[in-house]
Order: C-alpha cells, then structure tokens, then sequence
C-alpha cells in the first residue's frame, strides 16, 4: 500500500503523511523532478560510482548521467525507477539493504531528502552504505538543521480512498550524525551548509 501511496504521489496525486500522533503533512513528491537549490553540494562531490539510494523520480541519478559520471539510483518503486529512466538516468528496483551490483566498489552513496530516514534505524542504513562504498569512498547525507531533535517517528502515507502500512522512519540532526557516521564505520565527517540546507560527507 505504501508503494501504492507514494507511486500515486509521483504521478501528482495529492497525499499525505500521518504520524502515529495524528499529525499530517502534505507529501511533496512534486519538488523532487526539478533541481532544489543545494543540490550543487551533492552533485559536486561525485566523481566516479554513484550510487543515488531512494532515487524517486531521479533528479540527481538523470544529472549525474548528464555530467557524464556514472551513476545508479535504486528505489523500491516502479514507478520512481520509469521516471528515473525517462529523465535519462539508469535506476533499479530495489532495497538498500538487499542484494545490489557492485557491492564494495562505489565510489560515492547519496543519501538525499531526507532518505537517512530509511528504514528508521540510520545505524543499520549507514552501517550498509559503508559496505557498499569502496576503501576511501564517500557518502554525502542530508541531514535536518541544529534546531531538529533526532527521533524516529512511525508514520504511514494516505490518500483518499488508500491508506498505506506504519513503517519506521528517521529524523537525524546536524547534532547527531557524527556520532552516527562513527559508530557506522566512517571516521572523518565534513559538514557543508548551502542554501539552508545541511549535508554531512562521510569517508
């Protein structure tokens, strides 16, 4: 169902996250097909391998390929993967924990838009990246600004007539994500802070 939600949400159906508390927000699938001032602190760092995890509609994966590096989305729904495509990049269906090419020998993993959130357990996902990526290679992370308590919220998403399954999913704070990245196996962390938005380079 969730798939459901979110593929819906892509093709610019309205829908919503709801929060265990009853809370919800509008998901904002439109914002991620055109570029988001701030991408350029993401981009700018893949020099080689990339692997975009929880790709959506592929704005970064399609600009990637455009810059001439290589570069692989994966997201867990079709619909994310046809659009990736159709905007010129190559993405696979797929779970960042599951089996995916090239294990060790990625360059570069972009966690984006807040896909730290992952799974809800940011330990395990970046314990898997850290597998992923080559001796020396580096993780660029979205995380939420210094004013944000790290949590894991269980949220669902919802549209009239369809509601999806709980799952878990992380917020982590600026504050957090070197202790994070540390105990997932990274030892040195960069931050960068453009257009309001916060990104933190693991290697």
């Amino acid at each position: 169902m969730m798939g459901e939600v979110y593929a819906g949400a892509l093709a610019g159906l309205n829908a919503e996250i709801e929060y265990a508390d009853g809370t919800r927000t509008a998901l904002e699938a439109a914002r991620w097909f055109a570029s988001i001032p701030g991408d350029e602190a993401m981009l700018a760092r893949c020099h080689g391998l990339t692997l975009d995890i929880g790709s959506g509609p592929g704005r970064l994966t399609s600009e990637l390929a455009r810059r001439g590096v290589p570069a692989l989305g994966v997201d867990i729904t079709p619909q994310a993967v046809r659009l990736t495509r159709r905007a010129g990049g190559i993405a696979l269906l797929g779970d960042v924990f599951g089996d995916l090419p090239w294990n060790g020998r990625w360059s570069s993993a972009l966690l984006a838009d807040g896909n730290i959130g992952i799974g809800g357990h940011p330990h395990a996902l970046l314990r898997r990246v850290r597998q992923l990526l080559r001796p020396g290679g580096e993780a660029v992370v979205e995380v939420a600004g210094p004013a944000t308590a790290s949590r894991v919220d269980r949220v669902r998403l919802r549209r009239p007539g369809v509601v999806g399954d709980w799952f878990g999913w992380a917020v982590v704070s600026v504050n957090d994500i070197t202790r994070l990245a540390r105990t997932g196996g990274f030892t040195t962390v960069e931050h960068r802070h453009e257009h309001g938005r916060r990104f933190a380079c693991l290697r």
